[in-house]
């Protein structure tokens, strides 16, 4: 069975950092390709960031600009997201995914399995 666990959601302040993880159990990590979507109240679902299997990636520039690091470490099945420079329009509840293609999808549809997400909130 397939276990996608998101941590490292919370309360910080704008301009501050957080670091979420997702952590894979039930796949061959290695060999999926990983991402990150954020989902806004009363908003879309919408790709962040994404990794492939052998370390490439992919950013939406429009959410990101340049703030965040995707990374993962196949040794350990885990997926990150290092997130700097917070502002408020970054809340949103933060979910992993894992697709077993070979290219970095930006569509929800793309992807096979999901975590439950973590809350992320930005304070201004």
């Amino acid at each position: 069975q397939v276990q996608l666990v998101e941590s490292g959601g919370g309360l910080v302040q704008a301009g501050g950092s957080l670091r979420l993880s997702c952590a894979a159990s039930g796949l061959t990590f290695s060999r999926y390709v990983m991402g990150w979507f954020r989902q806004a109240p009363g908003k879309e679902r919408e790709f962040v960031a994404g990794i492939s299997w052998t370390g490439v990636s992919r950013y939406n520039p429009d959410s990101v600009k340049g703030r965040f690091t995707v990374s993962r470490d196949n040794a350990k099945t885990t997926m990150y997201l290092q997130m700097n420079s917070l502002k408020p329009e970054d809340t949103a509840v933060y979910y992993c995914a894992a697709d077993r293609g070979d290219i970095i999808g930006t569509m929800s549809w793309q992807y096979d399995y999901w975590g439950q997400g973590t809350q992320v909130t930005v304070s201004s």
